[in-house]
């Protein structure tokens, strides 16, 4: 690295980035069970089955993928973490490796955009079956979506390079025009995807982050009123302690660390892009909540509200990187950050540098999942790094 970065996660990132780059940015996927053909053949008559593959592939606590004739592939989401990752090491180290590989990871998103739809889009590399809807592989979702869009703005906020903004823009084209729509009492929520009209906060909310984000960036100040009135539909699903339900089906109602890490992380793009003060009290209320409940003292992120276990790297990494940007709100937040990294680096950090899958109550899974695990961390410790710097 061209210069030295914050000491202790100089070395994680380093050898984070040597494991993904010798595994050329491809890996397995917690959910690719349905990439392996004697499944697809096994369970195509049924969507429980499939489900039933998917759920207990994930939950294997060794990987047999190679043995089912699953091929490590390229994740459009851990793509877009990959770019946000690689540009911000370019501004903090100034090396041009890292720019490199920011173009060249921004111009494969452009090429996998999923071809059909208004905008810019993406879904996953392989086909999903979950209890609400089945997607195609490829279908475009609304947080991935969101995710690669932020990427993109972070591309153009921190490059200065037009055609980056304009995908960005494309992005939200395709939220604006492709995702389905439910209207109450003047709010909307957006749909999961093109092909659903679930109501999930997570994926509302991180649509309407990107239009307010690119609303203010992009000089599109018409897509703002339609970012808040998103914003406003899941505010109204916060519950007096801070919580938010995952979705609004019957079977939707568990609130976990991630998750709750993806609302605050929308609602903050407002309060810094847009205003500060609009929707403060949900941040604080929703941060609060986090920080209280989502945590064990050591810095251990828990999966649920209400219980520890299993113990999962998706919500260690949001937690660095959502404790990192609402750092100034309460000291309690960095120094939880803190807490988290540490704890994670002890534990769930293999010695080659990649990050283990999850530890239950007697067994840890030590897959190095490429978009769940690896991209997800690094973009973690690099948004650690920048927040820490500036």
């Amino acid at each position: 690295m061209a210069v030295s970065l914050f000491y202790p996660l100089q070395d994680p990132v380093a050898d984070l980035l040597r494991f993904v780059q010798a595994e050329g940015h491809r890996g397995y996927d917690p959910y690719d069970a349905l990439n392996s053909p004697m499944i697809r053949w096994l369970t195509k008559p049924s969507p429980w089955l499939r489900m039933a593959a998917t759920q207990s592939l994930r939950r294997l606590p060794v990987n047999v993928r190679p043995i089912l004739g699953i091929k490590k592939g390229y994740n459009p989401k851990g793509m877009g973490l990959f770019l946000s990752s690689y540009v911000k090491l370019f501004r903090l180290t100034q090396s041009t490796q890292y720019l490199g590989e920011a173009r060249t990871v921004a111009q494969w998103l452009v090429e996998h955009s999923t071809p059909g739809y208004s905008g810019y889009c993406w879904g996953y590399n392989f086909d999903w079956q979950s209890r609400a809807f089945y997607l195609p592989k490829g279908t475009p979702t609304a947080v991935n979506t969101a995710f690669i869009g932020h990427a993109f703005l972070d591309a153009y906020d921190l490059l200065g390079e037009s055609q980056y903004l304009e995908v960005a823009e494309g992005a939200a084209r395709f939220i604006l025009s492709d995702l389905n729509r439910y209207e109450r009492d003047g709010a909307i929520c957006f749909s999961y995807t093109p092909l659903d009209s679930s109501r999930v906060h997570n994926a509302n909310y991180l649509a309407a982050s990107l239009l307010a984000r690119t609303a203010i960036v992009g000089g599109h100040r018409e897509m703002l009123a339609t970012a808040e009135s998103a914003y406003e539909y899941s505010n109204r699903a916060q519950t007096p302690d801070g919580a938010w339900p995952y979705g609004e089906a019957p079977y939707q109602r568990w609130v976990d660390g991630f998750h709750t890490g993806f609302n605050l992380e929308a609602v903050y793009w407002h309060h810094r892009c847009v205003d500060p003060e609009r929707f403060k009290a949900t941040l604080a209320r929703g941060l609060r909540f986090y920080l209280d409940h989502l945590f064990l003292p050591d810095g251990t992120p828990k999966y649920y509200h209400d219980r520890v276990y299993p113990i999962d790297i998706h919500c260690a990494a949001q937690a660095l990187v959502v404790m990192s940007r609402l750092k100034g709100m309460t000291p309690k937040a960095w120094e939880t950050a803190l807490r988290v990294l540490e704890w994670t680096l002890d534990n769930m950090r293999s010695p080659s540098g990649a990050f283990f899958f999850r530890r239950g109550r007697f067994l840890v899974n030590r897959t190095p999942y490429m978009r769940w695990g690896q991209a997800w961390m690094l973009h973690a410790l690099t948004t650690m790094l920048w927040e820490e710097r500036n």
